[in-house]
Order: C-alpha cells, then structure tokens, then sequence
C-alpha cells in the first residue's frame, strides 16, 4: 500500500529564522477546557438526569452509540462552538470531546457522524420533549434553592424572541411584526432578590404567528406551583412585557396570589393620567435643556377587566441635541404599593433577560432550527438550553472573578478554547495545557470551585 505525504508549509523570509509548519501532531486538542464543563456536569448530574428521558426504540444490536451519549455529544459540540451536527466529522475524535462524553482520548472509533446524530434529532418524540423540558425546569429551580436557601424574593421573566427561519421547516409562518419567515420561542428565566444573573428555566420552541399568551397560563400555574413547594417562604413576582397584557392573563396572576408588573399600551384614559406629570416634564426640558422624567400612578379598568387595577406611570420627555424634544410615556399594571419610581425601576430589570437572549442566539446559535421536524428543532433548543444551563452555573462558580459577569462567547474563549496535549495511560488521564495560557489562575479557581461542589 503506498503512503502519502503531506508537504508542510514553509514561511521563508517573513520571521527571523525559516518556519515549517505542518498538521502531524497525534492526540492535541483546541478544546482542553471542555474538561471543566464536563468535570461541572458530572458534579451537577444535568446531562445524567435528562438523559432519563429518551426512550431507546433502536435495534441494539446494530447501534454503537447509547441516546444519552447522543445527547451528551451534542451539547457538548453547542458548548463548544459547534451548533450544526454536520460539525460531527471534524470533531468526532477531537480527544477533549471524546473525553466529555465519557470515552478514550484515543478511542479510534470517534464520536457519532452526522447521520446518526439526525436520526437521533428526528427520533425523538413529543413525550420524551415534554418529560426534558420538565426535568430541565426542575434542575434549574433545584439549583435556584441550593444556592439561596433564604431567597425572599423570586422573579418571573417571560419574553419570545424571534427565530427567521430560511427554509421549508414546519409552523415557521410570516410574522408581518418582525417581516420574515419564523418561529418566536419563548424563554422564562427566574431572578433571585434582585441579582444581576437571570438563570434559564424554560425554552420552548413554538409556530411563527403564536400570541404571548399561548402557553403562558399552564407554564406559570406549573412554576409557581414548583417554586412554592421548594422555597415556601420566598414571595413570587411576574414580570412580563406589554405583549401578555391580556385580560385572562392578569386575571390568572390575581388567581395565583403572586406579584406582578405587567407592561400595558398607553391609550387615552391612560394619557389623561399622567398628563400633568406629562406637561411639568415638558416644561423642565424646555427651560433647561435636559431629558426630564416624572413617575405617577392612578387606577385603571378596561372595558375587558373584572376590576380596576393600579397603573404606575413614567412620564418622559427626551431631549437629544439636534432632534425636537420627544414625550415618552411607559405604563405598567401592579398590585405591588411601592412608589411608581421604585417599581418601574424593579420592572426595568427584566430588559436584562434581553443580553440572556442575546447569548442563546449570537453564542451559543439556538435558532439552528432548520431541521425538517418541528420536534427536532424543539429538541436542538432544549440541548441548547442545556448547554447555556452549564455555563450560566460555570459564571456562578466564578463569583467575585473578573468573568462572573462574562458572556458566554467570553467565557468560552478564555476557559474552554485552550490547546493542549492529551495522554492517557492506563491509570490516569494527563492533559498538558500551555503555561503561557493568559487565564489559567481563573481556570484553576474555577476547576477548584467545581470540585468542592457537593
């Protein structure tokens, strides 16, 4: 059999001395820091624990890979960069993934190819999606309880967001709001007293035209439910845009017995409560030049209410150099009695759900949704979800770092994309990373945070 060589690459006349480049070094990787998503799973037991959910119809006797090591590969390949299942050839034996996913560094028979993970996408069932949303729920709020046993407040954030889709896949409609093909997923994130972070609870994928509304009921009893058995002394609020405004919606918030804001579309009678505030707020920027804001509030009932509810106002008058002076009215329906300034600046930080958002989407790509079955695509958000799970509680074990605030691009880029050597020997595993690394002290406090976790 004849071998082939490949030719290296040589750079003559660029650096001091001639250099010769080639790709003929055996089990390296560009992934090392996978080690410590994968060390933080086993310590949680995510993947172990929805990995219960998927029901094994195959013949056994012709697979090679397990469901749950299916799952595994693919959150793992999100987490790292790799969103498409087509990625599978090129990373199928990259040594730190094969580790992730429990196998030999130098296993030669890799990781799943791109077939076997599609057919694993599409197998899936709706049951089996259901029993990983709810499972993936409990852990977070589990989660939530172990590091704040004493949380005296929990907060609510739904929001949809839009997911343009660019094919045949089923339920994308147009959407004439955000003028494309779509789907609009909703994601809820829980909020303890006030903290900056806001951690991932629910992810569902739903048809292009769905109302806010669609869903939302079932999805709150089954929270609040769940958040009353596992912190019975902590008080629930609601927070939502002036999307979920429907009169069902605020009558089912009253039902629950929960704290609410809710966002509402301002409409004449709302305009004539806060016109006075409205007016001074115009007069102060015309005598001084100056953005101006006044918060009032007053009783409100539309034609559609049981009842009349209390409204909180921001009456605003934006100045901006070189543009007329712009009113800017907000309006939010509460049972909360804190002054209007207070709650709308409790209510404002829900926007930071938006940066949430903004990571499942631009780092870690959950609107990859272009699978031919709808359950599929709901399947890859899940694992996506699954995926942002982890590094939202990898953030939490760097409290007090400079990247406890970090995207998840960041935290990616300094913790997990890092070169290494991979040896295993019969006793142990050595994975040898540079010593020039730029963040190894935070990568060490990290590993060591993560091990200490009971």
């Amino acid at each position: 059999m004849s071998e082939h060589t490949v030719e290296p690459f040589l750079f003559e006349n660029i650096f001091s001395k001639p250099v010769v480049m080639n790709f003929d070094a055996e089990h390296r990787t560009s992934d090392a820091g996978l080690s410590l998503l994968a060390a933080l799973d086993q310590r949680l037991g995510l993947t172990r624990l929805l990995m219960q959910c998927f029901i094994d119809r195959r013949d056994r006797s012709r697979t090679q890979h397990s469901l749950g090591e299916l799952f595994q590969q693919r959150v793992f390949s999100i987490a790292s960069g790799a969103a498409d299942a087509c990625d599978a050839a090129r990373l199928g034996k990259d040594p730190a993934l094969l580790l992730a996913c429990g196998r030999r560094a130098d296993d030669p028979r890799g990781l799943a190819s791109q077939p076997t993970l599609s057919r694993f996408e599409s197998g899936v069932g709706g049951r089996e999606l259901v029993d990983l949303e709810r499972k993936l729920e409990d852990f977070v709020i589990a989660q939530l309880h172990r590091n704040h046993p004493r949380a005296r407040r929990i907060f609510i954030d739904l929001d949809a967001t839009v997911d343009p889709t660019h094919g045949q896949q089923p339920f994308a409609y147009f959407n004439g709001h955000y003028d494309t093909w779509c789907y609009l997923p909703m994601m809820g994130f829980l909020t303890v007293d006030g903290e900056a972070e806001q951690f991932l609870f629910h992810a569902r994928l739903r048809a292009g035209t769905c109302k806010e509304i669609k869903g939302t009921p079932a999805l709150l009893r089954r929270v609040v439910r769940k958040l009353r058995q596992t912190c019975p002394k902590a008080k629930i609020c609601v927070r939502l845009d002036a999307g979920f405004a429907y009169p069902q919606l605020l009558d089912l918030l009253d039902e629950l017995g929960v704290e609410y804001m809710v966002a509402i579309g301002e409409n004449p009678v709302l305009a004539r409560i806060s016109e006075r505030h409205m007016a001074a707020a115009e007069f102060m920027t015309r005598e001084f030049g100056l953005t101006t804001t006044f918060y009032c509030d007053g009783q409100y009932a539309a034609r559609s209410w049981k009842a009349e509810r209390r409204v909180i106002c921001k009456a605003e008058v934006v100045q901006a150099e070189g543009k007329s002076d712009r009113r800017n009215a907000r309006y939010v329906v509460t049972n909360l009695r804190q002054s209007a300034e207070l709650i709308w600046r409790i209510y404002c930080k829900r926007g930071d759900s938006e940066n949430r958002i903004k990571e499942l989407k631009v780092d870690l790509e959950i609107d990859r949704t272009s699978c031919t079955r709808f359950l599929a695509n709901q399947l890859r958000v899940l694992m996506t979800a699954t995926a942002f799970v982890l590094f939202q509680e990898l953030r939490r074990s760097l409290a007090g770092t400079e990247l406890h605030r970090s995207m998840v691009a960041t935290l990616r880029l300094r913790l997990v994309k890092i070169g290494a050597s991979v040896k295993e020997s019969v006793r142990r595993i050595v994975i040898s990373m540079p010593s020039s690394h730029p963040w190894k002290d935070l990568w060490r406090l990290a590993a060591a945070r993560i091990a200490a976790l009971a």
